[in-house]
């Protein structure tokens, strides 16, 4: 296998999948809505608010990776919803359907070929298609890692 085959295929396997630990699929198993809303004292955040903090990144990652008429987002303040809780069940699955679909999305110009992986941006300041898929594996795993532990500190993470 071509190096540059073997790359991509590493990379759209630790996007869709984790190795090392759990995944955000497991993260937010068998997880009840009224859960995802609980705002421990000490902690900036809710579940839902990462959740809802990685669909918007995800997606803002990929519009940088495809656009080269990308519009950034206010740092913070749009990447993080002030909402603690979702209005509904329908927003919540939303939101999930939304990473995921982000993730593919991702995964599929990772492994078109015709995508060069190291050619910069015409439109960064030096980012190309590996930087950004290292950083959408770093920043999902980071958040999930924070999933797994608000699970913990609620006492709803089953192992």
């Amino acid at each position: 296998m071509h190096d540059n085959q073997l790359i991509r295929q590493q990379l759209a396997q630790l996007l869709q999948k984790s190795n090392a630990h759990a995944d955000l699929e497991t993260a937010l198993k068998g997880l009840d809505i009224k859960s995802t809303s609980i705002k421990l004292p000490h902690l900036p955040y809710t579940i839902w608010q990462l959740v809802e903090h990685l669909r918007i990144t995800q997606q803002d990652i990929l519009d940088f990776s495809e656009h080269k008429n990308y519009k950034p987002l206010d740092w913070p303040k749009e990447y993080w919803p002030e909402e603690t809780t979702p209005a509904n069940e329908q927003e919540w699955e939303y939101s999930l359907a939304e990473i995921n679909k982000s993730l593919n999305a991702f995964t599929n110009l990772i492994n078109d070929e015709n995508n060069d992986l190291l050619k910069p941006f015409a439109h960064g300041e030096g980012q190309n298609l590996l930087r950004e898929a290292i950083l959408i594996i770093d920043h999902l795993s980071y958040h999930t890692g924070q999933i797994v532990l608000i699970r913990r500190l609620l006492d709803k993470w089953e192992e």
